[in-house]
């Protein structure tokens, strides 16, 4: 995720200002999406070590994943690591924020589609078949249907509806030529209680039946990725419960359970059955971390808070707090 612009800190400085309302505060790109996750699982594990040096006995195993591949869907990450390994872990913790409990969010689907018509000279236009024009119209029936993903409500805290956005466009040859071919992606978000597959079916169907109504034009519909909803699988209430329990000892506010809106690669886990949370170092919303924005910055308060949490889930799931 490249910086972009508005920066006030270094980016890539991990710059450290004392903040006279959050304490001691980090700025950079990642550094709460999710450098600080790293962090936190990583010295987690480090504190179950020194316990089993120190003869704690620990009743099972504990991998650290660390992938890269969130951004493009987490399939040569989580997904092929999952596929390729001989082991199932019993639970995952993915990386989340620390005043609260990630148990559902989201899932997202991306179409590319390509709308193609004839070029022709803009002096007479009416040689040429607008692609662009048709866009327009194709365009306008997708933001027409918004209205109507607003009606479905999820029943999951924190997530409100699915949602549609069109996020990229391009096309057109010069300013003086009628463009041939416009290409645009739309992002389409998933709630739990949907039906990916019914989603992008809906989808489609509204972008053919309303291309088929212009003349003279094809199109082509491609789909660039589809993350599927995480859910909430029997046994994940277990993981939930010791970080809650832990989490407000340490941070001396109650841990609420809730979803998110947006989407992770921690569903490839649930998708093999494996009960999954997220739980991590940060805020609580991805607002108030800047995350994905300018001055991206984390609490270090809260990152050594989540670390403590962490690291005392992971003891009683492993017997070492009986």
């Amino acid at each position: 995720m490249p910086p972009g612009q508005g920066w006030t800190h270094d980016p890539y400085g991990a710059e450290i200002v004392d903040d006279p309302a959050n304490g001691a505060t980090m700025y950079g790109r990642g550094v709460a999406v999710s450098k600080s996750d790293f962090a936190t699982y990583t010295f987690a594990l480090l504190a179950l070590r020194a316990l089993d040096a120190a003869g704690v006995r620990l009743d099972g195993a504990i991998e650290l994943h660390l992938t890269w591949d969130e951004e493009a869907g987490g399939e040569i990450g989580p997904r092929r690591l999952l596929e390729n390994r001989a082991n199932k872990p019993d639970y995952a913790l993915s990386a989340g924020f620390s005043y609260a409990v990630t148990t559902a969010h989201n899932g997202c689907l991306h179409l590319e589609v390509v709308v193609h018509g004839k070029q022709g000279h803009a002096a007479m236009p009416e040689r040429g078949v607008d692609a662009l024009a048709a866009a327009t119209q194709i365009l306008a029936a997708l933001y027409a249907s918004r209205d109507a993903l607003k009606s479905r409500r999820s029943a999951t805290p924190g997530i409100a509806h699915p949602t549609l956005n069109v996020g990229l466009i391009a096309g057109g040859i010069n300013t003086n030529v009628v463009p041939d071919r416009v290409s645009f992606r739309i992002d389409r978000r998933i709630i739990p209680e949907e039906s990916p597959a019914a989603a992008e079916a809906e989808l489609r169907a509204l972008i053919e039946k309303t291309a088929a109504l212009i003349p003279d034009i094809h199109i082509e519909i491609r789909r660039i990725l589809l993350s599927l909803p995480l859910v909430k699988l029997p046994g994940a209430e277990r993981l939930t419960a010791a970080l809650q329990r832990h989490g407000e000892r340490f941070f001396g506010t109650p841990i609420a359970e809730h979803g998110v809106p947006i989407y992770t690669d921690a569903r490839h886990y649930t998708a093999a059955g494996i009960p999954t949370v997220l739980y991590g170092a940060g805020p609580r919303t991805l607002a108030e971390a800047n995350g994905h924005a300018a001055d991206e910055n984390l609490r270090l308060e809260d990152l050594r808070r989540a670390t403590k949490t962490v690291a005392a889930t992971l003891c009683e799931l492993l017997g070492a707090m009986r």
